[in-house]
This record gives structure tokens, C-alpha cells and sequence, in this order.
């Protein structure tokens, strides 16, 4: 294991100085320095999605990204979607859809979809599950999840 280091992380728009192993999977600093429980570990192999984070606005896995790649980037967690206390439609969508069961994989879901809305503003279902396709969901809300992603981009639109 290497000496710990200092690094300058930007997360949901604050900057933060964490003292840590470089080396260290992103999702660990988020959760255990930072306070940013919101991404979950569930793999730790780059497959379920439930880790998922954007870096300069693409979804990345957090779970094997070293912390040390991210802190020349913009971090937005699953808490920075929120606009203070007022949740994106994205995240209100999932809430009247009731697109989270048991949750664990909800804030990946989030931010997966958070990407495809940006860059495809009024997406098919196909889009919807191309885009959804890395996460696992063990509880099968899969067809939820598709209609809140739905929902919140014709509320935009």
C-alpha cells in the first residue's frame, strides 16, 4: 500500500482536501472521508452499476477508479442532483414511479440516466435501457425505472 497523499478533490461543486492512499477506489473517500453514502458498493468489479458517479459528466464506476485519477475532475454524486433541497425531476420521477424497491441500486440508476437526459433530451425506451443496461437490479424494477426515466424527460420537454 502506498503513503497516504494529499489530493484536492471537486465533489457536487465543493472542494474537499482528502489524506489517502492514491491507489484508493473512489467510492471509498466518497463514503468513508467525504460522507457521500449515497453510491453504494456492491461488486467491486465494474458490474453492477450501484457504485456509478459522474466524472466530467460521464457515468463512471467508482468502485475501481483510483481516487488519485479523479481528483483532476469534477465528481457529482448521487446527493449533487438534488438543487439544495429540491430534487431534480429525474429524482422525483423515480419517487412517483416508485422505481426504487429495496434502493441499493438507485442512486447508479440516477446517475446513469442523468447522463443519457443530458445528451438525449427526449430518449426511446430502447435508449432508456441501452443506457440502464450496466446496472443490476436485483428486485426487478427494471420496467419502473424505464417509466420514471420516460416521465421525467416528457416533463421536460
Amino acid at each position: 500500500m502506498a503513503a497516504a497523499q494529499r489530493l484536492v478533490l471537486r465533489v457536487n461543486g465543493a472542494v474537499s482536501t482528502v489524506q489517502v492512499d492514491p491507489a484508493t477506489p473512489l467510492i471509498y473517500v466518497l463514503r468513508n472521508n467525504m460522507g457521500l453514502t449515497g453510491s453504494k458498493l456492491g461488486c467491486a468489479l465494474d458490474q453492477c452499476g450501484a457504485c456509478r458517479v459522474l466524472v466530467d459528466g460521464a457515468p463512471a464506476y467508482s468502485c475501481t477508479l483510483a481516487v488519485a485519477k479523479a481528483a483532476a475532475s469534477s465528481v457529482v454524486t448521487v446527493e449533487g442532483l438534488a438543487d439544495g433541497a429540491a430534487l431534480s425531476a429525474l429524482q422525483q420521477a423515480f419517487i412517483t414511479h416508485r422505481a426504487a424497491q429495496c434502493g441499493y441500486c438507485t442512486a447508479g440508476m440516477l446517475i446513469s440516466a442523468t447522463a443519457l437526459l443530458r445528451d438525449t433530451p427526449n430518449p426511446s425506451a430502447a435508449e432508456v435501457r441501452a443506457a440502464l443496461q450496466p446496472h443490476l437490479c436485483r428486485c426487478g424494477a427494471h420496467p419502473r425505472i424505464e417509466r420514471a426515466v420516460l416521465a421525467a424527460a416528457q416533463a421536460r420537454s
